[in-house]
């Protein structure tokens, strides 16, 4: 019994030459696919994109294990995956050119305020889709946003458009005449009361 359960757990049932060479496959398969199919599914707009990514990881699960569910199996898959990432990550460190053509380009969506449905036609991005998003970051819609930029990582970067200089200095104006006329009314009053007989 103890032998059995020792075995089941601990003894692979197939050459560790495979079992390192199942996750490497699948690891370079997914950085491709994930490249090709474009940053929308990192970004996760809508409940389509996070159905691929959560049945992708099961999709995949059988190419890496293979026909071993041992222990000793599974920690040299994720072993060999996380060494193949960090060396990936660190070789791209090094080679910033190959880095961004892995990684891709940032798209800029919205430029002065302007949408430009061009680049939200090749994301595959929806106006609805980039007006949630902006939601998510506190802006009350696109009308406020000055740019908007999706990142590599499928993030997508928003900056609020800021008033501009004549603008201010017209609201800072409002605010001191408001201010002068609340002052001259308060002096009318304190005229009027100094005027006004007492008892009257």
């Amino acid at each position: 019994m103890h032998s059995k359960l020792f075995t089941d757990m601990f003894v692979l049932a197939i050459p560790v030459a495979e079992k390192i060479l199942r996750p490497v496959v699948v690891y370079f398969f997914l950085v491709i696919g994930l490249r090709l199919a474009g940053k929308r599914e990192l970004a996760q707009l809508n409940p389509f994109d996070l159905v691929v990514l959560l049945t992708l990881s099961n999709t995949v699960q059988n190419a890496i294990i293979g026909d071993d569910n041992s222990v000793t199996g599974g920690i040299i898959g994720a072993a060999t995956l996380l060494l193949v990432n960090y060396l990936v990550v660190r070789f791209l460190y090094r080679h910033e050119t190959l880095d961004r053509i892995v990684e891709g380009e940032s798209c800029v969506l919205i430029e002065n305020g302007k949408l430009l449905k061009r680049m939200l036609s090749q994301e595959v991005l929806t106006v609805s889709e980039l007006e949630a998003a902006a939601h998510r970051q506190g802006l009350g819609g696109l009308d406020e946003v000055e740019r908007a930029v999706l990142e590599p990582s499928g993030t997508i970067s928003f900056t609020a458009k800021k008033p501009a200089p004549e603008e201010l200095r017209h609201n800072e104006l409002l605010k001191l005449l408001d201010r002068m006329s609340r002052e001259i009314a308060q002096l009318r009053n304190s005229q009027v009361q100094a005027q006004t007989p007492p008892g009257v």
